[in-house]
């Protein structure tokens, strides 16, 4: 049984993990995020993505191709398909008190569906060939799921970290949402409906977006933090 000094050691360290996470996590990031993108899109002009994607699919992804798994991929990159952001956005609106954080998500879906139409029509990348497990129209580059899944529930992380008080209910939350936008990406490199590098392009893409939308545009349609208002206040009256 853990002494009450050790307790209260680990609660601590837990608080400077999760506090660093807030104020540092995001920039750090959004750094490496800008970096990989520059990356593939330097790669992919230059023609040089074909043997990174095929290793990817044919050796890592394509072994584990079986029935029960193609069927569990199926529903797994419907998570990120409209009709179901849907109907977790009408689940949102009834639990969730006020109009505002439904708002923000819906705002937030529209513009990086756009966004990612727009890069799509600019690349104009085909889609894989050969071995796609389902049908699936437009261009490849980047992943729309990907991205969608990333700001659709990269937003409701980013709402637990700025409403959860509970920091090991932060950690837990947000795992089983990053889990979610992992999972959405390998469904479509699974099916065969993007590349590898499709799907990173994409999650790089829609955490800068995310980034931008949470700094500059989310805060005027969600209320103050906990200790914001206070601190606004504060620094008003210094």
């Amino acid at each position: 049984m853990a002494s009450p000094d050790h307790s209260e050691h680990l609660r601590a360290h837990a608080h400077r993990v999760t506090d660093f996470a807030r104020h540092y996590g995001w920039i750090i990031l959004a750094v490496v995020a800008a970096f990989v993108l520059f990356v593939i899109v330097q790669r992919l002009v230059e023609g040089e993505l074909t043997r990174l994607d095929g290793t990817v699919y044919w050796d890592l992804v394509h072994p584990l191709q079986s029935e029960w798994l193609t069927k569990a991929m199926i529903a797994i990159t419907n998570l990120a398909a409209i009709p179901t952001l849907l109907v977790v956005l009408l689940v949102m609106a009834a639990l969730v008190p006020g109009w505002k954080p439904a708002t923000c998500a819906v705002v937030n879906l529209v513009l990086v569906v756009c966004l990612n139409e727009l890069l799509k029509q600019i690349v104009q990348r085909p889609r894989p060939e050969g071995y796609r497990l389902i049908a699936e129209q437009g261009f490849s580059f980047p992943s729309g799921h990907s991205m969608v899944a990333m700001a659709f529930y990269g937003l409701f992380i980013w709402m637990i970290w700025r409403y959860e008080a509970d920091a090991r209910l932060k950690w837990l939350k947000s795992a089983g949402f990053v889990a979610i936008i992992a999972l959405v990406g390998f469904s479509r490199i699974y099916l065969g409906v993007h590349y590898f590098s499709d799907v990173l392009a994409g999650w790089c893409v829609s955490y800068l977006w995310l980034v931008f939308f949470t700094q500059v545009l989310a805060k005027r349609f969600m209320p103050p933090a906990p200790g914001e208002e206070a601190a606004r206040s504060q620094g008003a009256k210094g």
